[in-house]
């Protein structure tokens, strides 16, 4: 096994090393030089497609198509994407590995998914006009250079709203570049244009120029998290200026005389460029040091480190971690490289061993974190093994020391270890596993199609795997050829027990391929009556989605369905829908009683409800202003029971109610042509109440003839006549009542009770004598009391030869009364 610095080169004061990730990407027939490459962040997905201004070998008529391949890093062909819609002017990746194909027309193509189907939009803003040049890709977003040199800025893939940015000079851009807004002072994206001998600085309201006078610039880079610039001059010189613009770094002269075909950084501390075999790389203080390849090269910057991509080989170059070189660096006195030292020699069994881990024991477990950060770089499972072996040998001798730093990256590595594998092809190192996060790397393997390697990570790491087995089973409703009932009985059976699973979501993908059979199989084992519902209106299963939403339960719901039937059905065929669904019918109703009285009238007669059509146009008579249009919607209300022959009290009610209100009308006309106080208001009042405001006001001949009219029982008028001459007031009335009327078909006692009750106890005490009939003498004597008349009491009771009674008044009873009350007592006594 060769030393794990057998790879590494200087660079100033620092180490860098290149990997050897696979060999043998590409067949040789592949000419790179020819061919544009992009490749996704975190060792993602790299995408090829020919540079239409080379000339290339002819290959008969299958090489003569234009494509885009997708290729993993180990050059394993992931998809093939056949392209005739144009020249295409920008390829890049998103940080989620969707890809982007930007046309010269403008037009943009977002593929989410790596075997699946895009979204497209357009820029806008003159980009078919002009002409989109060229673009630039970062994690969520890009920017395009027109023609006419503005810009176009797109922040999100997802919703995409192109906008033109500051307007720049015209001359021509020599080269360019962009800062992330995660990382630029604006917090927007920033563009550095080269043009002329000096260096712009866009953003979305300025165009600054930064006074360079060193230009024209051929290459501009950003390092990846913005702190550094580099430019790469006419003259051959590269230029490192901080990331404010305030201090020029370092400036290397590379002696080349042709202009490199790129420059790109390596992580964030050195600068790569690239001719067509040749690297340099440029660290700190304009160290440098070169690389010779056998073939043509692309440079695939990543957060980290540089991807360096041949026909034969992947290559990872980046800066030597620390915690490497503390452990493995020529001479290393640290305590990690003697903890690892102490290892080898505990496998030969020798007892310096024990020397060595006296030497280091008060630093001891130091060494051993960093032996574990080490592992965790490495790329080679031999030494992965190795300083696992020293960090474990160097935890035993510890007396107390957490162990979950170190199960953690034994679980890192072997997941690692298997997305490295050259047939997954995801060379991950660790850094950027701990910024993809393991379940944007489930994400990724699903889309590759890598489903069983991606559900042992999941069981592995203790991730759910639900997203794994709808991926799996939208695939297979897609690309299956066998019959819907098969692959139904598959996709269920598969999917049996497994929590969290969306059958809409495949439901779906089935229907989006035109097999509507299958989806609607599918959403009969959907739990969810909200995912159900609006898939089955898309797919125009509307009775479905209907009877799915009242199984629900979920008023809501079923208001959607309804409103989507309302809108598209006629109305009879909408009644129709629902008037096999009480449910239903009853939510329509409910809605419409407030909202849409037509609808209601039109569903009432759809199902010959002829009653409670009667009885809503009866409630929109009462509630209207109008006396006409309450008359002609009583009429209508009256017509709609005339069919029916068990509606008859119904109709007599309906006609006597425009008879009510006619003479309402003529009375109101009547009284405001006399010259009395206010006339009263009678349109619109109950029978009871029209009733109970003519006698109030004194109109009996009126009242009387109401009476008449709509045959009131006289024991109701006598009770309206009463309340009315109380509330009025009318006193005098009442007494001559009481006075001429020998009998009242309601008793007398309600006089007096009304009466007392509106505090005239003169009055009232006029019919307690008329109540003999009705009360007890008892009652009699308190009704006399309640008046004031004590004396009268006494004599209701002496009258009655009741002592007990005539006792009790005599205590109640005081001055004159009392003598009187005492008297008759007297008498009562000798009379016994």
């Amino acid at each position: 096994m060769s030393k794990p610095t057998a790879n590494w080169e200087k660079v100033g004061d620092k180490f860098y090393r290149k990997v050897e990730l696979y060999k043998e990407v590409f067949d040789q027939d592949l000419e790179l030089e020819n061919y544009h490459a992009a490749g996704a962040p975190y060792s993602g997905a790299v995408a090829i497609y020919r540079d239409e201004s080379k000339i290339y070998s002819y290959r008969g008529s299958a090489g003569a198509k234009a494509s885009i391949d997708v290729y993993s890093c180990a050059g394993k062909l992931i998809r093939r994407i056949n392209w005739d819609k144009g020249t295409i002017k920008g390829l890049g990746w998103s940080e989620d590995e969707k890809l982007l194909v930007v046309t010269a027309d403008g037009t943009v193509r977002c593929y989410p998914d790596l075997h699946g189907d895009f979204t497209p939009f357009t820029l806008g803003n003159g980009a078919e006009e002009h002409g989109v040049q060229s673009c630039k890709f970062y994690s969520t977003g890009f920017v395009a250079l027109l023609g006419n040199n503005h810009l176009i800025s797109v922040a999100r893939y997802d919703e995409p709203r192109p906008k033109l940015l500051a307007i720049p000079p015209t001359a021509d851009v020599v080269s360019w570049a962009i800062i992330p807004p995660a990382y630029s002072l604006s917090r927007s994206v920033e563009i550095i244009l080269a043009i002329g001998q000096t260096l712009y600085v866009v953003d979305a309201t300025d165009a600054e120029d930064r006074d360079f006078t060193a230009g024209p610039f051929r290459h501009i880079s950003v390092s990846p998290r913005g702190e550094f610039l580099a430019f790469y001059t006419e003259d051959g010189k590269v230029w490192v200026v901080s990331g404010d613009w305030s201090e020029k770094l370092s400036e290397y002269n590379s002696r080349a005389k042709t202009v490199p075909k790129d420059m790109q950084w390596c992580g964030s501390n050195a600068v790569a460029l690239a001719w067509e075999d040749e690297v340099h790389l440029i660290g700190p203080k304009s160290a440098a040091t070169k690389f010779y390849y056998d073939s043509f090269l692309h440079l695939l910057p990543d957060v980290d480190g540089l991807r360096i991509l041949t026909n034969d080989l992947c290559e990872y170059l980046q800066k030597v971690p620390d915690e490497t070189v503390d452990v493995f660096r020529l001479g290393s006195s640290s305590p990690a490289a003697h903890l690892v030292e102490a290892s080898s020699l505990l496998d030969q069994k020798s007892p310096k061993a024990d020397d060595l881990i006296q030497l280091i024991r008060p630093s001891l477990a130091e060494a051993v974190d960093t032996c574990v950060k080490a592992a965790g770089h490495e790329f080679n499972i031999h030494w992965q093994k190795q300083l696992l072996k020293a960090a474990s040998f160097g935890k035993s001798v510890l007396d107390l020391y957490s162990s979950d730093d170190f199960v953690d990256m034994c679980e890192t590595l072997r997941v690692l270890n298997a997305v490295r594998f050259y047939e997954v092809g995801l060379p991950l190192s660790y850094d950027q596993f701990k910024r993809l996060t393991p379940e944007r790397l489930i994400a990724r393997l699903t889309n590759r199609h890598e489903y069983l390697l991606a559900l042992r990570i999941s069981s592995y790491l203790h991730l759910p795997t639900d997203k794994i087995h709808v991926h799996w089973a939208c695939e297979k409703v897609r690309i299956s050829t066998a019959d819907d009932t098969t692959i139904c009985s598959l996709v269920v059976k598969k999917l049996h027990g497994k929590s969290g699973i969306s059958f809409e979501e495949i439901a779906r993908a089935a229907y989006d391929e035109g097999r509507v059979g299958l989806a609607t199989s599918l959403l009969n084992y959907e739990p969810r009556a909200g995912k159900q519902v609006p898939l089955l209106l898309g797919m125009k299963e509307d009775n479905i989605a209907l009877d799915k939403a009242i199984e629900s339960g979920d008023t809501d719901l079923i208001y959607h369905v309804l409103l989507h039937l309302r809108k598209k059905l006629p109305l009879a065929s909408f009644f129709r829908v629902i008037n096999t669904r009480p449910v239903a019918t009853a939510l329509v109703e409910s809605s419409a009683r407030v909202q849409d009285k037509d609808l209601l009238k039109d569903l009432f007669y759809q199902d010959d409800r002829r009653l409670d059509g009667s009885n809503l146009l009866l409630e929109e008579a009462l509630s209207s202003p109008d006396l006409p249009a309450s008359l002609a919607k009583l009429k209508s209300a009256s017509k709609y029971l005339a069919d029916g022959k068990d509606y008859t009290f119904q109709r007599t009610a309906l006609d006597d109610a425009s008879k009510l209100l006619k003479m309402q009308e003529t009375m109101e006309k009547d009284l405001s042509s006399t010259p009395t106080s206010t006339p009263p208001v009678l349109v619109g009042l109950s029978l009871h109440t029209t009733l109970f405001e003519l006698l109030k006001l004194g109109h009996n001949k009126r009242a009387m003839k109401l009476q008449a009219e709509f045959k009131v029982p006289e024991k109701s008028y006598w009770w309206i006549r009463l309340r009315a001459l109380v509330s009025a007031r009318h006193w005098l009335e009442l007494e001559d009542l009481g006075a001429k009327t020998k009998k009242s078909p309601i008793g007398w006692l309600p006089f007096f009770n009304l009466i007392l009750e509106a505090g005239n106890s003169r009055v009232a005490s006029g019919f307690v004598g008329k109540c003999v009939g009705e009360t007890s003498t008892k009652e009699r004597v308190e009704m006399w009391i309640k008046c004031g008349l004590l004396v009268r009491a006494a004599e209701e009771a002496y009258r009655a030869k009741d002592r007990g009674l005539l006792e009790g008044v005599r205590e109640r009873a005081g001055g004159d009364a009392g003598v009187e009350v005492e008297r008759l007592v007297g008498l009562l006594g000798r009379g016994r």
